[in-house]
């Protein structure tokens, strides 16, 4: 089936007031990047809908195959277009019904006269339309109430377009239209959840990772950097922060007591994200933390990991149960990225017995004896950054 553009509505962009126009520009800039590879792909954007196409039927597949990743989309239709002729649109409705399953569903047509001076009026099209599709589609059913299809088609002044699947789109807010904040990307399966979630409000995400060598393997670092990758296919590219973490984790294991050291690089970890945090000019930090998941995000944990920051905290996730988790990590594709088996620098130094109720008093106690202040100072500069996705050249990282 040929089709000559995409109709995009916008959902939630339609509630917004006098800033919409900022949110339609965010999705269209977003839009632009995510199909940085479609470069004949344009875009004409109006208040309530967004139109894309492109002169390449191979482009208009792969428009409609990756859309439904892009954040402030509600849902779309592919349309077609014939010459504002009964006989044209007769033989394009019985093409756009057969490259669709209609056996035994309910439809309706739903016609729009743009142009009045068709000479049928909206009535007499949509009886017209209805019956040369029931006599043409064998065991179709005319419901006008919720029917299965909806055939819709619009008399312009020029061209009939016509338009019959609703694709569902990844609904949310553009990302970029809510900020910036920093996520701890472990490489486990709660992470990179929590940081679609963020994206899915609109916030653009840059991405933090501590890493342990010889503690932790390169292939343990190639499963972040994956997972970066995958988070860029949401409509913004992601950037890593790689944070050399060994010295920091080997002093804690020498001064603090075992059964807090993980409260302890929790809260190293946090004082770290709020530097770069700070540097990168980004608004909160975001967690995957769950709830009484393990140890170190029991309440009393949170509290005395929070207490080295005045920056706000985002833990999406914070009342998932972890089955609800996987079911969304493998809806967006990450799950089989995060199970691969390398772990990282937390689970690595997990202790035995670990204080489900730490007191914040003695955790700060233990960490006096060493000048921590100074190693975080080092890690935060010599840091790596690496941009996702690879392979496309930015020319909208001002905007996104």
């Amino acid at each position: 089936m040929k089709w000559h553009e995409i109709l995009i509505r916008y959902g939630e962009l339609t509630t917004k007031g006098r800033n919409r126009k900022q949110f339609i520009t965010r999705l269209r800039e977003n839009l632009r990047f995510s199909f940085a590879d479609i470069p004949d792909m344009k875009i004409r954007a109006e208040r309530d809908r967004m139109y894309i196409s492109s002169d390449k039927d191979e482009d208009m597949d792969e428009l409609i195959k990756r859309l439904p990743t892009v954040f402030g989309i509600h849902s779309f239709s592919p349309v077609a277009k014939c010459e504002p002729t009964l006989d044209a649109m007769k033989e394009l409705a019985i093409n756009i019904m057969k490259s669709i399953d209609t056996d035994g569903k309910t439809f309706k047509v739903n016609a729009k006269r743009s142009d009045k001076r068709f000479p049928l009026d909206t009535y007499e099209l949509q009886l017209e339309m209805g019956g040369h599709v029931l006599s043409n589609i064998p065991n179709l059913h005319v419901q006008m109430k919720e029917p299965e299809i909806e055939l819709r088609i619009e008399v312009r002044e020029h061209a009939v377009y016509m338009m019959v699947e609703v694709i569902p789109g990844a609904g949310g807010l553009p990302v970029g239209a809510n900020g910036k904040a920093l996520l701890l990307l472990s490489g486990g399966i709660d992470s990179p959840v929590a940081g679609y979630y963020m994206m899915k409000r609109g916030v653009r995400i840059e991405a933090i990772h501590f890493f342990s060598p010889p503690y932790t393997s390169d292939r343990s670092l190639e499963k972040v950097k994956d997972l970066a990758e995958r988070m860029s296919r949401f409509g913004a590219n992601v950037r890593l922060h790689i944070i050399p973490f060994t010295e920091i984790q080997q002093v804690i294991q020498q001064q603090v007591p075992e059964n807090v050291t993980m409260t302890s690089t929790r809260r190293m970890m946090m004082k770290i994200s709020d530097a770069v945090r700070e540097e990168i000019g980004a608004t909160a930090i975001v967690t995957g933390e769950n709830l009484g998941q393990v140890a170190s995000q029991t309440l009393e944990s949170l509290a005395a990991i929070n207490e080295v920051t005045s920056t706000p905290i985002l833990r999406p996730l914070i009342t998932y149960d972890k089955l609800e988790i996987i079911d969304v990590a493998r809806k967006i594709d990450t799950y089989d990225i995060s199970i691969r088996p390398y772990e990282d620098c937390c689970t690595v130094f997990t202790p035995a017995s670990p204080k489900t109720k730490p007191k914040l008093e003695k955790v700060v106690y233990y960490e006096s004896f060493t000048d921590f202040d100074e190693m975080i100072k080092k890690a935060v500069q010599n840091r790596e950054i690496h941009t996702f996705p690879k392979q496309k050249q930015d020319e909208f990282a001002d905007l996104l």
